[in-house]
């Protein structure tokens, strides 16, 4: 019973940890090497993450600088940023590439706001199946009496106070994120 509540309350941690991984790639106006994240560059075969093959930092508010260990992936990191999502042209020098965020406009900030509460929505749902997965295991414990009518109603308050406590702290990190982007 207490492995259950303890196993519901991790998967519900994973599932804010992943919102605010999530939140970390969005690209807000300013450099943030998060927005490389999610790309993984070709080279000499297999999918790399562009930093574990480059040094990326932030060189001013609005630039980031990405420096291969070995210059010859430089094209290869190019290639792989157009081909993703992120929407900033890289611009290679020969020794490095630079990614300079543009400002944004009233209009990209209200599809990021509106991008940033259909994630915090999903993870809403994300965490209601956790606790129905819970509630059906404590339901199939009764069923086979291994706990008490007492117990499984005690389980089911347990679990439903954990849901409203990440709830509200999605509901808390949906909306820092969202302040942080109207304010740029």
């Amino acid at each position: 019973m207490k492995e259950t509540k303890k196993l519901t309350e991790d998967r519900m941690i994973k599932t804010i940890n992943a919102l605010e991984n999530e939140f970390a790639a969005i690209r807000a106006g300013r450099a943030n090497p998060a927005v490389l994240n999610k790309i993984s560059v070709d080279y000499y075969g297999s999918p790399t993450p562009v930093n574990q093959m480059a040094a990326v930092s932030v060189a001013e508010a609005r630039i980031l600088v990405i420096q291969p260990y070995d210059p010859s992936g430089l094209k290869s990191i190019e290639k792989a940023i157009l081909a993703s999502d992120i929407g900033i042209t890289p611009a290679n020098d020969g020794k490095v590439i630079r990614l300079t965020f543009p400002q944004l406009t009233e209009e990209r900030r209200k599809e990021l706001v509106k991008q940033i509460k259909k994630n915090g929505e999903d993870s809403k749902v994300a965490v209601r199946n956790i606790r129905r997965d819970a509630m059906d295991k404590f339901k199939a414990m009764k069923k086979n009496s291994e706990i008490t009518e007492d117990d499984m109603k005690q389980c089911e308050e347990d679990i439903q106070k954990l849901t409203d406590k990440y709830c509200a702290e999605i509901d808390k990190t949906v909306s820092a994120k969202e302040k942080e982007i109207m304010s740029i």
